[in-house]
């Protein structure tokens, strides 16, 4: 399985998928999200790709949103906020 992270803009990631099938995925990230989640301690691009590895470990590639918010995660799994804090440090 591999997970490519693109910048796309300020906000917005590229994701594509390779597992099985090849899925590509437009998330986005506010400042106010990155900041709360991560301290700025490591680029977006890092918080991006641990967050599809946290949901890759839960569902398969094809069943992930196509355009997502990234906090829309903690809507299908309330210990993504927890989770994600533990994967980054």
């Amino acid at each position: 399985m591999t997970i490519v992270v693109e910048k796309t803009d300020e906000t917005t990631f590229k994701v594509t998928v390779t597992a099985g099938r090849t899925t590509t995925h437009t998330v986005t990230v506010s400042p106010d999200v990155y900041e709360k989640l991560t301290g700025g301690a490591v680029p977006a691009e890092t918080l991006v790709e641990k967050s599809f590895e946290f949901l890759l470990a839960r569902e398969s590639n094809t069943s992930i949103l196509g355009r997502f918010d990234l906090p829309v995660i903690s809507r299908y799994f309330p210990e993504y906020e927890s989770k994600i804090r533990g994967m980054l440090g």
